[in-house]
């Protein structure tokens, strides 16, 4: 039997690459899109189990993500699974952040989604395959320090909720999938407030939930052909739930974490 083929995007590390491994582990044949090509290619040789193309990727660029589609068709004829997974962070208060970064911040996460979504999409309605967006729970609820993340994945959720309802009978499956605070780089290569990476994370990432464990959540969500999923518990649906609830305590709640991590932007 032909083996089912899935594009990943932002899979040199943290959640991506712990998909790339999951759905080699299940069979299925990957197209990996990263900037960071030698890490591509160092998973690409671990993963010799399944046939793995790695095309190097800026998901900002439109002609990038137009390529990273082409190459997968050209290799396999077909895509099943888009997963939507380039994505970065911030940590700066609006009023000191450069217009720039919250710019960068709308290409990576929205620009991204929308640029592959826009060329996978005829060749997944062919299969009525999925289409997969990461967002976060800053995707529900705004998180202070972080208006460029949470605006970003904001956006993402309305466009792939909106692109579900646009296809609703073609067979075409849509999930938008919302991890809590997981262990990955993202925090360490968030954005400060002039562009730079902040380099170390301000939390402790031993008690978040792995990107592997995340990764096994996913993809049984997608298996099942899911529209939506909050992943974890405590800093997703129980925080999304009583925001619906009591706005106005998860606020406050949302102000106070926040503003007590080291160096917050918060005042």
């Amino acid at each position: 039997m032909q083996r089912q083929v899935v594009v990943i995007t932002g899979a040199s590390s943290g959640i991506g690459k712990a998909l790339a491994e999951k759905y080699a582990a299940e069979g299925f044949d990957l197209v990996l899109g990263a900037r960071r090509l030698d890490r591509l290619e160092a998973l690409q040789k671990k993963l010799d189990k399944v046939e793995v193309l790695a095309v190097k990727t800026d998901v900002t660029k439109e002609t990038d993500c137009k390529n990273l589609i082409d190459k997968a068709i050209d290799r396999f004829g077909k895509i099943n699974i888009l997963i939507n997974n380039a994505g970065i962070s911030m940590r700066a208060s609006l009023e000191d952040v450069e217009v720039s970064v919250l710019h960068q911040l709308m290409d990576v996460n929205y620009w991204g989604t929308v640029y592959c979504t826009k060329f996978a999409l005829p060749h997944i309605l062919k299969e009525k395959g999925s289409i997969v967006g990461v967002i976060s729970t800053g995707g529900y609820i705004g998180l202070p320090g972080r208006t460029g993340y949470s605006g970003s994945k904001f956006a993402v959720r309305g466009f792939l909720d909106t692109v579900r309802i646009e296809y609703l009978h073609s067979g075409l499956h849509v999930l938008v999938a919302a991890p809590g605070f997981t262990a990955s780089e993202i925090r360490k290569t968030a954005l400060t407030k002039d562009g730079s990476q902040q380099g170390e994370t301000p939390r402790n990432e031993n008690k978040m939930m792995s990107a592997e464990r995340c990764a096994s959540i996913m993809y049984r969500a997608i298996k099942n052909r899911r529209r939506k999923m909050i992943i974890s518990f405590w800093d997703g649906k129980f925080v999304v739930l009583i925001a619906k609830l009591w706005a106005w305590l998860i606020d406050q709640v949302l102000y106070q974490v926040f503003k007590n991590e080291p160096d917050s932007p918060l005042k």
